[in-house]
């Protein structure tokens, strides 16, 4: 059999119609030796980030693709996309009109891996403390619409909402949501280290080196009550310095599947070569890339500055020097793959044109060449990172209006960088909370925003963002999301770049590929088994 390019399709929830989770508790034919799969995440404690792992704290893929095995959510979003459907609850909906009141039934026994059970008090414990806490990291505002959560005897949670919500089902599927037990998790502080424990599909155990997790080893929870069927007994998800050291590790045998981030070259070469052993699989994502300003910064606090460079970046030669096929052009925050996209950058600058970015600056006033540094990490978001932004320094400096530079760090040093506003450009991905539109508004533009950022514009967060959310159709809100978009295009607070697709790489013997990311890049370790594919 010929190395199988497998390409999965996605259907956004959006549009899709609700596909219940592959139900059930028991094992699949999963058994024997353990699974490994292989990633280039960096997990790193220190003194900026000291509670990686704790659900309050965390935010990121590479986190989040830890907490999901093991930190169990009301809602999950189903195996084959679509809207979310219970988890650790037996049911959950609205119970109003107005989208303003969320009820859950929990299951029935349902319990912590340790035996101790988990009750509704238990549920409003972790989303009180999530919210008090209020980490750095900006991920309690994904709660944000939360007022008060109410019990209702040992099963029942009710959330009262301070304006409505659509999306809150949304929400309640992501680790920040996840449910954690009191005698573990303290009310009034983090959770520091690589410890993990809750009520998923599995339990955890670190290897940690240097305050880095060198590996984590995933072994079935036996008390697991929830929508998910476990294909496995173990998977052991090791850490890699390099794509290439990682996929020198999948031709020895050494790990069954290899996950992000492959290179380009790394893609190419899978989908090209003919070999039994390992199959390639392709699925749409929603990855987006883009750039971000401290607009507060003397060196971008001209919105013609920021404007100039939306008008000179040249996304089909970017994409195409870079990533080819396995990228598209993005020219709003909102992917063309999810309702309520719309091509606002292009609509406002059209091709790119140095004629036309040196008449905004000139109209501003703005001296040029205009000096500044394009800041990106160096091991968050794949190896071709640096072809990208020293084709982007091209791009600009090439005008004769920009005088750029390009400065790289390691994500562990980036990050808290950025949040400080230490960065007056630089470069971001963003895999979505949950597939719809609005998360890739507020968490850009809403107060307590994820990034830190300075940029606040009052008709999107007071009235539009509001009114997005207001409707339960959403297609509905497609005008208010335009409207975000247009102001994004105008202010230029961000500049999208590109959106891309997902790749696993996995030995023959091994099942389950087709389901292990989901289109948020969520890893489903449970879908993997060993047999015989294709």
């Amino acid at each position: 059999m010929n190395r199988k390019t497998l390409v999965l399709p996605v259907v956004i929830g959006l549009l899709a119609p609700v596909l219940a989770a592959c139900g059930g508790t028991d094992s699949g034919s999963g058994g024997g030796d353990g699974i490994v799969v292989g990633t280039t995440d960096v997990f790193t404690a220190s003194e900026e980030s000291p509670a990686p792992l704790d659900p309050a704290w965390a935010y990121d893929v590479g986190l989040w693709n830890i907490l999901r095995q093991t930190v169990q959510t009301l809602m999950i979003q189903p195996r084959g996309e679509g809207e979310p459907v219970p988890e650790a609850a037996e049911s959950c909906s609205f119970t109003d009109s107005g989208n303003e009141r969320y009820a859950c039934t929990l299951r029935k026994d349902l319990k912590f891996a340790d035996g101790d059970t988990v009750t509704a008090a238990d549920v409003k414990y972790s989303i009180d403390r999530a919210l008090s806490l209020k980490a750095d990291s900006g991920v309690f505002a994904l709660l944000s619409t939360i007022d008060t959560v109410e019990t209702r005897g040992d099963r029942e949670v009710v959330f009262h909402l301070k304006t409505a919500d659509s999306t809150f089902p949304y929400k309640l599927s992501t680790p920040v949501a996840g449910i954690v037990d009191p005698d573990v998790y303290d009310k009034k502080e983090l959770r520091s280290g690589f410890e993990v424990d809750g009520s998923g599909p599995y339990t955890f155990k670190a290897d940690v080196k240097d305050d880095k997790l060198v590996s984590a080893v995933f072994t079935k929870n036996p008390e697991y009550k929830g929508s998910l069927k476990v294909d496995n007994e173990k998977v052991e998800l090791r850490n890699f310095d390099s794509a290439d050291e990682m996929g020198a590790a999948l031709d020895r045998g050494d790990i069954d599947v290899m996950t992000r981030a492959m290179s380009p070259q790394q893609i190419d070469k899978l989908a090209a070569d003919s070999d039994d052993d390992v199959d390639l699989v392709d699925m749409a994502g929603l990855e987006i890339r883009y750039l971000a300003f401290n607009t507060d910064d003397d060196a971008v606090r001209s919105k013609a500055v920021r404007q100039a460079m939306a008008q000179l970046i040249d996304r089909g030669e970017l994409v195409s020097k870079v990533y080819g096929s396995q990228a598209e052009p993005l020219f709003s925050l909102v992917p063309a793959s999810i309702t309520g996209h719309s091509n606002s950058f292009f609509n406002k600058y059209g091709e790119p044109s140095a004629a036309k970015a040196r008449n905004l600056l000139e109209r501003a006033g703005v001296t040029t060449p205009v000096e500044l540094t394009l800041h990106y990490t160096t091991d968050h978001y794949g190896p071709a990172t640096k072809k990208e932004f020293e084709l982007l320094k091209a791009q600009l400096n090439d005008s004769g209006l920009f005088d750029v530079d390009i400065k790289g760090a390691p994500w562990d040093v980036f990050r808290p960088a950025e949040k400080k506003g230490k960065y007056e450009v630089y470069g971001m991905g963003w895999f979505p909370d949950f597939p719809d539109p609005d998360n890739y508004v507020a968490p850009f533009l809403d107060k307590d925003n994820f990034l830190g950022s300075p940029y606040a514009n009052a008709r999107v967060r007071n009235s539009l963002i509001p009114e997005s959310r207001r409707a339960a159709d959403r297609i509905a809100a497609t005008g208010s999301l335009t409207e975000i978009q247009d102001i994004v295009a105008n202010d230029v607070p961000f500049i999208p770049l590109w959106q891309g697709k997902q790749y696993v790489a996995a030995g023959d013997d091994i099942t389950g590929t087709a389901y292990v990311l989901n289109s948020s890049s969520t890893l489903q370790l449970w879908e993997l088994g060993r047999g015989v594919s294709g």
